[in-house]
């Protein structure tokens, strides 16, 4: 099923021009292949190739490295990527051989110039140009300063909240729940009780305990329940949510520590680079001409002036 899934993703990138687009792309600006240059026969000497990227094919005399393997597995599928790299390797090593095999043959046929190429080169080095454009502003405009002021904004918007630690006992009827309140008043082990009688097997292996947890993350009459109580003490009465009858106590309370600028910092990064490519796209487009057509290269209507509003008549004087 796995080689099945792995050959299927080859052949959808070798029929969509993927797989052929990296070694076209490499040498398009070539006149011919680069194993019929002399630059390109002495890197095919293996005295060039290093140990960090060693040559795992050559197709006449033009070699492929592990970094070509390597490239094509990331444009793999998710679930193929996530395969041992030994077990996919000659599969991939195959599709790569097939692609300097088809790249040779477009430039003896003199395709390197033609028109089709060359656009496709300009779109690729254009998307290359706005990435690399991108990456410097973001780069430039992620200050520490930035950083630490977003860092301050997220803790405004992320205030430390109030943290109960708590086990239960859950059963499900009020009369088992009074009766298991009247035991452990009477000094009965919480835990040992919560392994013998509660209904929820979970907690039940922990002897009821729930860790820390925040008031919105458990059901309302639960988190009022026990929010509600002081460190130590057990329930008066039984609590009743749509799961049953607990039985609560709270064993500690604190106020859940906010995380350090560290912790925080890729999410925050991730945001201020949003935030920043449309600043400058916004700040390019303010300085640009920029004209518009409709899908059939036809101006765009002229957008009609909107009428005002009528104005309410005064009322005439007596």
């Amino acid at each position: 099923m796995v080689n099945r899934v792995f050959r299927a993703a080859l052949l959808s990138m070798a029929a969509c021009g993927l797989a052929l687009a990296a070694p076209v792309a490499a040498n398009a600006q070539n006149p011919a292949p680069a194993a019929s240059t002399p630059a390109a026969a002495a890197q095919s000497t293996p005295a060039q190739a290093t140990p960090a990227d060693p040559v795992v094919a050559r197709v006449n005399g033009e070699e492929i490295h592990r970094s070509d393997v390597q490239r094509m597995v990331s444009q793999l599928p998710p679930q193929v990527q996530q395969m041992p790299l030994e077990m996919i390797f000659p599969a991939v090593v195959e599709q790569l051989v097939n692609s300097k095999l088809v790249a040779s043959a477009g430039y003896k046929a003199n395709l390197a110039g033609s028109p089709e190429v060359k656009d496709e080169i300009k779109r690729a080095e254009e998307r290359a140009v706005q990435r690399a454009y991108i990456q410097k502003e973001v780069q430039a405009r992620i200050t520490p300063a930035k950083l630490e002021e977003a860092y301050k904004d997220y803790l405004k918007q992320n205030p430390a909240q109030e943290e109960v630690k708590a086990s239960h006992i859950l059963v499900e009827k009020e009369d088992e729940a009074k009766a298991i309140i009247a035991e452990l008043n009477k000094g009965g082990d919480f835990a040992k009780i919560a392994k013998e009688k509660s209904k929820d097997p979970v907690a039940a292996q922990q002897g009821g305990d729930l860790g820390y947890f925040t008031k919105e993350t458990m059901v309302e009459p639960f988190a009022d329940a026990a929010f509600a109580m002081k460190k130590g003490e057990i329930s008066k009465e039984p609590v009743k949510t749509q799961f049953g009858w607990h039985v609560i106590k709270v064993e500690d309370k604190r106020t859940q520590p906010q995380p350090a600028l560290d912790e925080v910092k890729p999410q925050l990064e991730q945001q201020l680079s949003k935030e920043i490519v449309t600043t400058v796209v916004d700040d390019l487009r303010k300085d640009a001409k920029v004209e518009t057509y409709q899908l059939d290269g036809s101006p765009m209507p002229k957008e009609e002036p909107k009428a005002d509003a009528p104005k309410a008549e005064e009322p005439k004087k007596k």
